[in-house]
């Protein structure tokens, strides 16, 4: 079965469904795309705008178009020879479900009793939902509070909101209940729209949402491809360091995050480093170190959110629960990979052990239990862990400690300043031919270009250091906020005081050093937008104004890398043009199309984009990557490589990409007799239509704009 070429997320809602995307297709089929890439389909909570909380999987959406919408798209889609990629969520459904309101009503007689994973301590499961002194009402046959409906009578209790429920759930929402789809008949139950869109050659690809949640994730994965055959399969799955999806998992790759923080540290000057910690810490009063902010951090959600989870799994293991919470808050990923019944991988038992390491010997016996256990013990710790790093790092620490803030994404290290050529190169040797590549989702906490512009505080810390002291002397509120607050405020410019204040509540509340999510605090949050409404009234746009020659560099350097390396490249909806959009859900707001261009940089990228997608499309999926090293003194400051056909990637390659890096320090030095050596041939750059051969000077080649785009001109 063929791969995509490339593909475009749309984020659906019910203003923007299924007709509405059917109405893109010829933009998209100029913009070179090959797939349409949709998040969530099937029926969820009705006003949902992200689609990750289903209420029924046996039908399409309605708010989208249903099922004949759905068709009714397909169809036009292809008209214009795009495919489609469907986003499933095998992990978790809303608890507002025909399935569990049978369970509630007939425990675990029900028919669909097996489809979750419920702790029936006392022969009920516990629903967390009451939050005050207002009786449940009875109403007939159900039992309400507030705008909570239950059976009445059933096989459930009442908690309050806090405690967490009695049954796994995803990360820490309990509104979000897990599913058991290790059982076949409760994965083929889930996924039978989807099945059917398959056999109906209707979809040609999956993205699958959060895998690590699974009790069995390669199972899971194995029983897919078994039913869906060769069909294009990605997993949302967080890689950290030098973390690599496991070699077992019968898929094509990941969903591009272990990408997006490899390209985004091209970017980034190491030498910004020192100063930018000093600085950050001068003004917030926090360590210099990383690790120790992250593993509090863990500490901390585990203390907050997970009391269930941590009971659940000390029970299955016999440990005290502070055992279990002291080794979950010090492992460093989002899962060691230990099937029930098989030896435990020898990495897997490295990172166990290397975590255990941290902690007290009290761990010792629970390290036994996860690695060699029962299969409860195991599975149980290994969907403990996902949450754990998603809530503690994702959702805390890196709100906690942010010198700069670009690298303070999913799957990123804060304290990784960098990625060198050469790394970045043997990276992508070893990439699988068909994983995604991405630089913005619905889930990064910044777009690709607001980390463009933040990337270019790593060349400038002492001038950036200077305008923070100057607005800081205007307008300051919480020192544990107020640094991150400049950060944003100038890589989003500009940006509203209402949406800059959104995003300093979501941020305050996720740091959890004043206010949290459960903690609010009225006269905190007051202030916090009397700081927001004063602060974008400072000329924060001057300093943007002045680095936006070089932000625009980095972005579109990152963006050519992204579309040209290895993988299957993903254009998030509207980053072909400039965005500037923070976390969810600024950056899931509406897009119009056609994206038309409002600045030279809009112009620039959306250029750079089209060109890229439709070389692909020529290009093939599999082609070889071949690193092209630059000679002379700026040599450092480039990246380039080739991409051709197996036979002769080094004689003929088809296509060559060149992209800037580090453009602050270039301006002060500039190219000098810095060249590049084309492989042999003539050479077409299709950003300016200029031709080259041999040995070329990177000052002539990148005249115009600060890549090159070439395509051999003589096959």
């Amino acid at each position: 079965m063929s791969r995509p070429a490339s593909t475009y997320r749309v984020q659906l809602t019910p203003d923007f469904g299924f007709a509405q995307v059917a109405e893109i297709a010829g933009y998209l089929r100029d913009l070179g795309v090959s797939h349409v890439y949709l998040s969530p389909i099937l029926q969820s909570v009705p006003e949902s705008r992200h689609g990750y909380d289903v209420t029924d999987h046996s039908r399409i959406r309605e708010e989208f178009g249903g099922a004949a919408g759905f068709r009714e798209m397909a169809q036009q889609l292809a008209a214009q020879d795009l495919g489609i990629v469907v986003d499933i969520v095998p992990n978790h459904m809303n608890t507002v479900n025909a399935q569990f309101w049978s369970v509630l009503k007939d425990g675990p007689d029900s028919s669909y009793a097996h489809w979750f994973d419920i702790d029936w301590a006392g022969g009920k499961v516990a629903l967390p939902v009451l939050g005050d002194d207002t009786p449940p009402v009875v109403d007939g046959d159900v039992l309400r509070y507030h705008e909570h409906a239950f059976p009445h009578p059933g096989h459930y209790r009442l908690v309050d909101w806090r405690e967490g429920p009695g049954y796994r759930r995803f990360f820490d929402v309990s509104t979000l209940i897990g599913l058991r789809v290790e059982d076949p008949s409760v994965l083929f139950a889930t996924h039978e729209v989807i099945f059917w869109l398959l056999d109906e050659g209707l979809v040609d690809g999956l993205r699958v949402d959060h895998p690590d949640g699974l009790t069995d994730p390669r199972g899971y994965l194995e029983r897919l491809r078994a039913r869906a055959g060769e069909t294009w399969t990605v997993v949302e799955k967080i890689l950290i360091g030098p973390e690599r999806l496991p070699g077992d998992w019968p898929c094509d790759g990941t969903t591009g995050y272990d990408v997006l923080n490899r390209v985004n540290g091209l970017f980034v000057d190491p030498a910004g480093r020192e100063p930018l910690v000093r600085l950050f810490t001068g003004l917030t009063g926090q360590p210099p170190e990383y690790r120790p902010v992250m593993a509090q951090a863990k500490r901390e959600v585990l203390e907050l959110f997970f009391g269930p989870e941590v009971h659940r799994l000390a029970r299955a293991t016999s440990c005290d629960p502070a055992v279990v919470r002291e080794l979950l808050a010090a492992m460093p990923v989002y899962r060691a990979y230990v099937v029930p019944g098989e030896p435990p991988p020898p990495e897997s038992v490295e990172i166990v052990e290397m975590a255990a390491e941290a902690c007290s010997p009290a761990v010792q016996p629970l390290v036994r239990e996860v690695l060699y256990g029962s299969a409860e013990a195991i599975v149980r710790f290994q969907q403990a862990c996902g949450p754990v790093m998603a809530k503690g790092v994702e959702d805390t620490a890196l709100y906690r400690w942010y010198p700069l803030a670009c690298l303070n994404e999913v799957g990123g290290e804060p304290d990784a300043f960098g990625v060198s050529v050469e790394d970045f190169h043997d990276f992508c040797a070893e990439m699988p031919p068909y994983t995604m590549t991405t630089l913005s989702t619905h889930d990064t906490k910044r777009s690709e270009d607001v980390r463009a512009r933040l990337s270019v505080l790593s060349e400038l810390p002492e001038e950036w250091a200077a305008a923070v002291s100057q607005w800081s002397a205007a307008v300051r509120f919480d020192p544990h906020l107020d640094y991150l607050a400049w950060q944003n405020l100038m890589a989003a410019w500009p940006i509203s005081a209402e949406r800059f204040t959104d995003y300093l509540l979501k941020a305050a509340r996720e740091a959890k050093t004043t206010i949290s999510w459960i903690n609010p605090d009225p006269s905190y949050e007051r202030g916090l937008r009397d700081f927001a409404e004063a602060a974008v009234r400072l000329p924060i746009g001057k300093f943007t104004e002045r680095i936006e020659p070089f932000a625009m560099s980095n972005s579109l350097g990152a963006k050519l890398v992204q579309l040209m390396m290895p993988g299957v490249p993903d254009v998030y909806q509207g980053n072909e043009t400039t965005d500037f959009s923070l976390v969810d859900p600024d950056n899931r707001r509406p897009v119009s199309y056609p994206r038309k261009p409002e600045t030279s940089w809009d112009a620039a990228k959306l250029l750079v984009t089209t060109q890229a997608l439709r070389l692909r499309r020529r290009l093939g999926g599999a082609a070889p990557y071949l690193p092209l090293p630059a000679e002379g003194e700026a040599a450092g400051h480039v990246i380039a490589f080739a991409r051709g056909n197996a036979a002769d990637i080094r004689d003929r390659p088809q296509a060559v990409a060149v992209a800037t890096r580090l453009p602050v320090r270039l301006a002060r030095t500039g190219w000098g007799a810095t060249t590049l050596t084309l492989p042999s041939g003539t050479w077409r750059d299709l950003l300016t239509g200029d031709l080259y051969t041999g040995r070329i000077p990177l000052a002539h080649l990148l005249h115009q704009y600060p890549v090159s785009l070439l395509e051999r001109h003589d096959l």
